[in-house]
């Protein structure tokens, strides 16, 4: 893929999601992008994988839906105003036509009598189930064991802003692409002199996989680096933010690190004082999976007071 390409769609990329809750021209994205209104939409969805209006829409559904879960305060309204829609009317048939449910369906999952099979499984291929959104209902029925002493696992730490360098992932948290971004970025650590053994890495997941088809979900492996090392495309230069995370220390199977991970959102952080912020979570990764057979990482959330 021509990396000035590449890049060119990154940056309209950027501009609809710190646009997602405002009015949003297709020209404008264009215009950011420095491709031609005419052939700037074939160039995104060749690149993509959706046009820019299926791109926009089902990014505003996906935040929508995580604030209907996770934000039980707000109204529906607000809601659907705050995501770019206007009005409820015209929220819950979008949602109802991307997800098969609708809002009040999501918000009340036992509730559920009928659904229809909604664009993002006939579109993307993804089963969607409001029930798998609960981290109640996840631990419980999914996992089938609760996680033991979590609260006793976390501490809260004060990090000061670190430098890295980042490489994202070409499809998402399917593992291939996961492996393939760390194996390149580790690769590039090393011949920039930094050992494997004294590489501090650090992944951001920006999505959830139970709303977002996994191949669309981004994931962004970092390694830390001083201030003098120059990071060159298609390698990014970037910064994990100074502030307090809570930090959970897990040692286990893979598939268990979201049953470790939901337990920070479920268990921990109601009695904590403390809300997430808006950075993503970050995974600190201190051994090689497919080398040991077992995970060991630290799990991260940015926090700010209530």
């Amino acid at each position: 893929m021509n990396k000035k390409y590449k890049a060119r769609i990154d940056r309209a990329i950027q501009y609809i999601e710190s646009n997602l809750s405002n009015k949003i021209s297709l020209a404008d994205v264009a215009s950011v992008s420095h491709f031609s209104d005419y052939h700037f939409h074939r160039i995104f969805t060749g690149m993509v994988g959706e046009t820019v209006n299926d791109y926009i829409v089902r990014r505003r559904l996906e935040c929508a839906v995580n604030l209907l879960i996770f934000r039980t305060e707000l109204s529906v309204t607000e809601i659907a105003l705050e995501n770019g829609f206007s009005s409820t009317a015209n929220f819950s048939k979008a949602v109802k036509r991307h997800f098969g449910f609708s809002p009040s369906e999501i918000r009340n999952p036992d509730k559920i009598k009928n659904s229809k099979i909604g664009k993002i499984s006939s579109k993307y291929g993804k089963e969607f189930s409001p029930s798998d959104l609960y981290p109640a209902r996840v631990t419980n029925e999914v996992m089938n064991h609760k996680i033991k002493d979590t609260k006793m696992n976390v501490e809260v730490r004060e990090l000061d802003c670190l430098r890295v360098c980042t490489l994202a992932s070409e499809r998402g948290y399917e593992l291939d692409a996961i492996y393939s971004a760390w194996d390149r970025l580790i690769d590039w650590a090393t011949n920039h002199g930094i050992p494997q053994d004294e590489q501090q890495r650090f992944a951001l997941a920006f999505d959830n996989p139970t709303v977002t088809p996994i191949d669309k979900c981004r994931y962004t492996a970092s390694i830390m680096i001083d201030d003098e090392v120059s990071v060159r495309s298609p390698f990014k230069a970037s910064e994990i933010p100074k502030g307090k995370y809570a930090v959970l220390y897990f040692n286990g199977a893979p598939e268990d690190a979201l049953q470790a991970q939901l337990s920070l959102y479920s268990d921990w952080l109601p009695e904590s004082g403390f809300e997430p912020d808006d950075f993503p979570m970050m995974e600190r990764y201190l051994n090689d999976a497919r080398v040991d057979g077992y995970l060991e990482m630290e799990i991260y959330v940015k926090l700010k007071t209530l």
